[in-house]
């Protein structure tokens, strides 16, 4: 019985703070706070969600979790 490596699904967590909380427009592109990149959702999360409780004082800041698998991939649709 051959163990396959799970598949990779590649997931971006990035925020910063936004120039008002009704789009995802960045004050200042220079300084998005890129968190990394994540290997599967659950691990996006967890640094997502740490990153977003780190920042919560500050109401215009926002983190992202973008799904890249999706799309290097968009016909496969994970």
């Amino acid at each position: 019985m051959s163990q396959e490596a799970p598949a990779q699904l590649l997931h971006l967590v990035f925020g910063g703070e936004l120039e008002n909380l009704e789009g995802a427009t960045f004050k200042d592109l220079s300084k998005v706070d890129l968190v990394g990149m994540f290997p599967d959702y659950a691990s996006a999360y967890a640094a997502w969600k740490s990153r977003a409780q780190a920042t919560v004082d500050n109401a215009q800041i926002r983190y992202f979790i973008v799904h890249l698998h999706r799309l290097m991939d968009p016909a496969k649709g994970e």
